[in-house]
């Protein structure tokens, strides 16, 4: 989706991957496959084009700063070094005076023992790397065995995370120049099933204080990092007292699953935003088009019958042509635009 942006702003795209049917080879004018670590393949890639941008947040940091000594990379590899550790980005959130769910890190059993006591249960182990759509994570009840729950991330280190008792879950996708100049899109409602993203819907039902804050806490995350491109910080909505706020979940430094209503939905996608941002074009200012966009993801299966959204008035069907249908896997997204 990033290749057809640029290609519609003139660019061509050279795609590196480790994937031999990596799905983005399709659009491309160019392609590498080859594993992350390989430094030979890695620098003709380099030598054969102009700017190296990432659309993954768990590409090797080693891998995106080795490319950097040779062409520019944005976002700064050093975002990637952040964010691909829950425990230290939760700590760079922190140091934001950013509100997050408590957390504590769990390396071994005297310490996750203390995290049990210092945030109470239930809560939730997470690994410090390489976890997405709930993989790397599990529920520790009141009542059960915090090593069992353990055992089950194959005792990795860990991030504790206390539950939040949220009303909505919402994420906002934020683009920030060259120049530091940042465009929102709108806060996005999200809802999903078994710990992946099922539906997302703008507006989100949220007033219009709670989303100027959340515009905020994004922007203040991207200018933290220097950030240049679009990333998408989650969030929960949770009540105190008489007013709601927001704590911050995870950053994505990334185009986002919740923002692609933007393709169909708004007068500039979140992907022609990020290749604007990392060509050092101007950016656009977003626009809702209809009443209210729906995003619904197409899983596993539910490709198979993807046909009967063609009927659907203010629909776009978008499949990802990945050849092997597995459950949980995103097969592909639809798009609906009400009329204003």
């Amino acid at each position: 989706m990033l290749a057809l942006a640029a290609a519609r702003l003139g660019f061509r795209c050279h795609v590196y991957s480790p994937e031999e049917d990596s799905c983005a080879f399709d659009v491309v004018q160019a392609s590498t496959c080859a594993p992350y670590e390989d430094e030979a393949a890695l620098g003709r890639f380099a030598g054969a084009v102009d700017l190296i941008t990432y659309e993954f947040e768990n590409v090797p940091a080693d891998t995106a700063a080795f490319l950097a000594k040779r062409k520019s990379v944005l976002p700064d590899p050093k975002v990637l070094a952040i964010t691909q550790d829950r425990l230290i980005e939760k700590e760079f959130i922190s140091e934001l005076a950013v509100a997050t769910a408590p957390y504590a890190a769990v390396h071994s059993a005297v310490q996750l023992a203390d995290a049990v006591q210092m945030i109470g249960l239930p809560a939730v182990l997470k690994t410090r790397k390489l976890g997405y759509d709930g993989k790397g994570q599990a529920k520790i009840a009141k009542g059960t065995d915090p090593m069992a729950a353990w055992r089950t991330v194959q005792t990795a280190p860990c991030i504790m995370e206390g539950f939040i008792k949220f009303e909505r879950e919402v994420s906002v996708v934020a683009a920030r120049g060259a120049d530091g100049k940042v465009e929102c899109f709108e806060v996005i409602e999200n809802e999903h099933r078994d710990h992946i993203l099922h539906i997302s819907r703008v507006p989100a039902g949220v007033t219009p204080s709670l989303a100027a804050e959340a515009r905020r806490v994004a922007s203040k995350i991207a200018k933290a990092f220097d950030y240049v491109g679009v990333l998408a910080v989650e969030m929960f909505v949770v009540r105190q007292g008489r007013k709601h706020h927001v704590l911050v979940n995870e950053i994505a430094p990334r185009v986002h699953n919740s923002g692609h209503w933007t393709i169909d939905g708004c007068t500039v996608s979140q992907f022609e935003q990020h290749i604007r941002c990392v060509a050092g074009l101007p950016l656009a200012k977003p626009v809702r088009l209809g009443r209210r966009v729906e995003m619904v993801n197409l899983i596993g299966a539910e490709v198979k019958d993807a046909a009967r959204w063609l009927s659907v008035p203010g629909a776009s069907v978008h499949l990802y042509n990945k050849r092997e249908i597995r459950e949980r896997r995103k097969m592909g997204h639809v798009t609906r635009v009400w009329p204003k």
